[in-house]
């Protein structure tokens, strides 16, 4: 019967951690799909946004540069005439040719241009730092009935800027492509020229107005993911909790079976003997056999009782408490343990003569579990202290064992938790040792503290208020 109990909480488990591997895979692979999805989303709406500030600009400004005569129409007037020279002089003399892009490019209206546009941007973008560079594309002459002559054309460069003070295209959108034409009818020449310039400009900054434009729209995209991550994280800690709270049940399952599988083996058989004629009529073996019975069932009442006191919480426990002297009510306990573990060395030194108020049997229980687990651990020598701090008496109990993992230490005073390497020592427990020291300090208003290496022993340190 108990190895069916045993098998079956077994699979139990084994199901239990295959659906939280599951979950937590599918849990995780949904968080990326949704941490995808907003990312993607995020992104969109970026490029949505830069387009649409791009399109302002380009709006604004094109009201700005489509014609040039609201700003000085002289001075735009004194460019056109620039063209025209450098057409006539290329007519006359072919070697001008290589001269045209530098001469234009050099042209002596290039800062007085740029002062006046630069201007005018400000005062219709108060809000933003703009640069801007107008670049010449192409500079193409038909003379007469001939083919065009292309003088020059080129992909937009930097190095063509004719006005402005962008100093990189890098950074810089496309504002219009502007194209003009002049011609000339006259007995000395009879041409006409296509020339072609772009506007180029960019915003300072523009990257964090897009962000504050979508201020709002990140908020909420940043705090929902924080939200799915934390909750994420919040469930595979709740589930690998109960999980453990699972496995803690089923090591105390396991351990309590095993508790009550020899007395109630010794039970079964004694009962079986008594039914024998040949035992009846022998008073001798009768009795024995009767107290064979009444200790197991006094060992399986003592097993209950301590399920039932020692997994008590702190707020149920009613104390007891009287004036006690600290010292010989210490040296009672290690004395009375010495006898029972004659292979353990005791060292003792109690350094303060205090009277406390305090539970007697509550705080005997408790300290000898920790003196046990300390025998249960593979100690060889127990140390025992005392001393009185800031008004608190501080009991410091160390061992020499094998220490407790890192990773462990904070689950030592749950219920029902075991130390795994306990097995090791051919010890067994229910798991409510430790906790009860824990509830009983706690019951005195006073606090236990653990420090321990793995191979190095273990202290505790139970304080309790004076």
């Amino acid at each position: 019967m108990i190895f069916t109990i045993n098998r079956a909480i077994f699979e139990s488990n084994f199901i239990m951690k295959q659906k939280i591997n599951i979950l937590t895979l599918l849990s995780g692979l949904v968080l990326i799909a949704l941490c995808v999805m907003q990312y993607y989303l995020v992104k969109t709406t970026y490029n949505y946004k830069v387009a649409q500030f791009r399109l302002e600009v380009k709006e604004k400004l094109a009201e700005i540069t489509n014609d040039y005569s609201d700003i000085d129409s002289t001075l735009f007037n004194n460019k056109d005439f620039i063209y025209k020279e450098l057409a006539e002089n290329y007519l006359i003399d072919r070697n001008y040719r290589s001269q045209v892009k530098k001469q234009f490019i050099e042209n002596h209206y290039r800062k007085q241009l740029t002062d006046l546009l630069q201007k005018k941007f400000e005062k219709e973008f108060p809000d933003n730092e703009i640069d801007f560079a107008i670049i010449l594309n192409k500079f193409v002459i038909y003379n007469n009935t001939k083919k065009a002559d292309t003088i020059f054309s080129a992909k937009p460069f930097i190095e063509n800027k004719m006005y402005g003070n962008l100093a990189s295209l890098e950074d810089a959108f496309l504002v219009r492509n502007y194209v003009g034409t002049t011609s000339s009818n006259t007995s000395k020449s009879n041409y006409k020229l296509l020339t072609e310039d772009s506007l180029y400009v960019s915003v300072k900054n523009w990257e964090l107005i897009i962000l504050k434009r979508m201020s709002l729209l990140l908020f909420f995209a940043i705090a929902s993911i924080i939200t799915l991550i934390s909750i994420f994280v919040v469930t595979i800690k709740s589930l690998i909790k109960q999980k453990k709270i699972s496995d803690i049940k089923t090591d105390f399952i396991n351990n309590i079976t095993h508790e009550l599988k020899t007395p109630l083996t010794t039970l079964s058989v004694s009962t079986k003997i008594l039914e024998r004629k040949e035992v009846k009529e022998n008073d001798l073996v009768y009795n024995q056999l009767i107290q064979t019975i009444n200790r197991q069932n006094e060992r399986l009442q003592s097993l209950i009782d301590q399920v039932m006191s020692n997994s008590l919480g702190f707020e149920e426990i009613e104390l007891q408490k009287e004036k006690t002297k600290i010292n010989a009510f210490l040296e009672t306990i290690v004395n009375d343990f010495k006898m029972a573990n004659p292979a353990i060395d005791f060292k003792t030194n109690f350094n303060s003569e205090t009277q406390l108020t305090l539970d007697k049997f509550h705080l005997t229980t408790a300290i000898i579990n920790v003196l046990e687990n300390a025998v249960k651990y593979g100690t060889k020598t127990i140390f025992v202290t005392t001393n009185l701090q800031n008004n608190e008496f501080k009991i410091c109990i160390e061992d020499d064992g094998i220490g407790i993992a890192k990773n462990k230490q904070s689950l030592l005073f749950d219920k029902f938790y075991r130390v795994e390497q306990g097995n090791l020592h051919n010890t067994k427990g229910l798991g409510l040792g430790l906790y009860y020291v824990d509830q009983i300090i706690k019951a005195h208003k006073g606090t236990i503290n653990l420090v321990s290496e793995l191979g190095k022993g273990t202290q505790f340190i139970l304080s309790i208020p004076s």
